[in-house]
């Protein structure tokens, strides 16, 4: 099994506090997901992440063919990391360490993945020219959500609460 990993980083112009509460509330992952993903949220969540939450999505990863993802979140250190792993889905692994760190201007988020294709004999090719593309797109329009939501790092006044993009 060739593991392959995957890192990006990103500061927001925002407490603590207030990037905690956006990125440790399920149900804003949808915000933060490109919308031609499809991501819809299966089974009833909580406000906040907690070890041992089981999260059962639907996603269109590739060619907008629908399935079912289903990740725990294994751990969870308030104001300072989660994981996610998933338990079921297109990855024969996946490992997800979402971390915040206070610095001066704001929060320094770091996201690092692990992940493994199910497809061990091509699974190089397959994920130069498939899968990893698509995350980096993934993670990208991630990157201008948050600036689009908290501004962009360097900005004299960054917003003194986190949006509010739950629905319901």
């Amino acid at each position: 099994m060739k593991l392959f990993r995957f890192e990006t980083e990103q500061v927001i112009p925002a407490p603590l506090e207030v990037v905690w509460d956006f990125f440790s509330s399920p149900v804003n992952l949808k915000t933060i997901t490109p919308p031609y993903m499809g991501f819809d949220i299966l089974t009833p969540v909580p406000e906040k992440m907690e070890p041992g939450l089981i999260i059962a999505y639907t996603v269109r990863p590739l060619f907008n063919l629908p399935m079912t993802w289903v990740t725990e979140i294994t751990h969870v250190e308030p104001m300072r990391f989660f994981v996610d792993e998933q338990r079921f889905g297109p990855y024969r692994f996946w490992h997800h360490r979402h971390s915040f760190t206070p610095v001066k201007d704001g929060v320094h988020m770091r996201d690092l993945v692990y992940y493994a294709l199910k497809q061990p004999v091509v699974d190089g090719l397959i994920n130069r020219l498939l899968v990893r593309p698509r995350i980096e797109e993934i993670f990208e329009f991630r990157r201008r959500k948050i600036i689009e939501l908290f501004g962009a790092a360097g900005e004299t006044s960054p917003p003194p609460t986190a949006p509010d993009t739950r629905t319901g």
